[in-house]
């Protein structure tokens, strides 16, 4: 059985790849992000986004899962989500 840094980072490529995004270009950036999140998980059994986190430790039902309701509006209006984990190929492009 895969880590859960490795099922998250499979879950959110899935994600990308069936809304036409990518991941951010920058590694490192990924990397922390999935890291964190997994950690979430390991604690919670939810998908917790740790830039939207706003309980410490997270707390199951309460913090924001991954990817959150205004993910798409988010990259509608700036071309990556507030994480900075998904991207449009256009903005990632640019990077």
């Amino acid at each position: 059985m895969s880590s859960p840094y490795e099922q998250n980072l499979k879950r959110l490529s899935e994600i990308a790849d069936k809304n036409d995004l990518v991941l951010n270009p920058d590694e490192e950036r990924v990397q922390k992000v999935v890291g964190l999140m997994a950690g979430n998980y390991e604690q919670v059994q939810e998908w917790i986004c740790p830039c939207k986190q706003t309980q410490k430790p997270a707390v199951k039902g309460k913090d924001k899962t991954c990817p959150c309701n205004e993910w798409m509006s988010e990259i509608n209006e700036l071309g990556h989500c507030y994480c900075k984990l998904f991207y449009t190929k256009e903005k990632a492009a640019e990077q």
